[in-house]
């Protein structure tokens, strides 16, 4: 659990300075700083999909992962989620600090939880103590808390929560997943993140166009167990 307690001191490190900081940031400077991050998740997110060995796996993960998260309503979960904690911190009603709260939790918590090296790092930090990965990963989401924080506020903040699950819970199975997990499971689900990260960027990130990303999610677990299922076929 290592790793993971020093990304969820980093995420509030770094929102916390960005909180002190946002009215100090020239909102030049701030809007420079976050496209840089939209950017660099972008091409980190084509680098994880060319890692596949088997685009189709990835699109099948797509496809059957969205239509679970369509089911299951997991983006207006985590936006109820986002209202819900607002509404504790601010009873003046609803209104434009209401979605500013609820932007900053949801792209914050996507952008933290999303891809292979909250998965990686996860199970290194369980499997052998390695903490290594997550450390880089800490440095990463700290800038990114930062960039957040000064313009969409305290939201960003309670992004640490579901990152200390996410990846906690992970960690705390990971013996239960060396069992069972291939090479090849997390080459695809690094390529499925990949595409998600890559969604994240365009829609809540640079805001290019909107895209229900949360709804994503289900398909990193579909992947590995399309690898898996096809294996028995060989």
């Amino acid at each position: 659990m290592t790793g993971t307690l020093i990304n969820f001191a980093g995420i509030l490190v770094g929102g916390l300075t960005g909180l002190l900081l946002g009215s100090r940031l020239k909102e030049k400077l701030k809007q420079t700083i976050i496209s840089a991050l939209g950017l660099f998740t972008l091409l980190y997110a084509i680098s994880l999909f060319l890692e596949t060995q088997n685009a189709l796996i990835v699109l099948g993960s797509l496809l059957i992962g969205i239509l679970l998260g369509e089911w299951w309503r997991i983006e207006e979960g985590l936006m109820a989620l986002g209202e819900k904690l607002e509404g504790r911190l601010n009873h003046s009603g609803r209104g434009e600090g209401s979605s500013r709260f609820i932007q900053g939790f949801l792209s914050s918590t996507l952008l933290f939880c999303i891809g292979p090296m909250a998965v990686l790092g996860s199970l290194q930090d369980g499997l052998s103590g390695n903490s290594y990965t997550l450390i880089i990963k800490s440095i990463l989401d700290a800038f990114a808390a930062l960039a957040f924080a000064s313009s969409l506020g305290a939201g960003v903040l309670f992004s640490s929560v579901p990152v200390l699950l996410y990846q906690g819970s992970i960690t705390l199975l990971a013996q239960q997943v060396q069992r069972v997990a291939t090479p090849e499971m997390l080459n695809e689900l690094s390529a499925t993140g990949g595409v998600i990260l890559a969604g994240l960027a365009i829609s809540n990130i640079m805001e290019i166009m909107k895209i229900r990303t949360g709804n994503f999610l289900p398909a990193l677990l579909v992947a590995p167990l399309l690898v898996f299922l096809l294996s028995l076929f060989k």
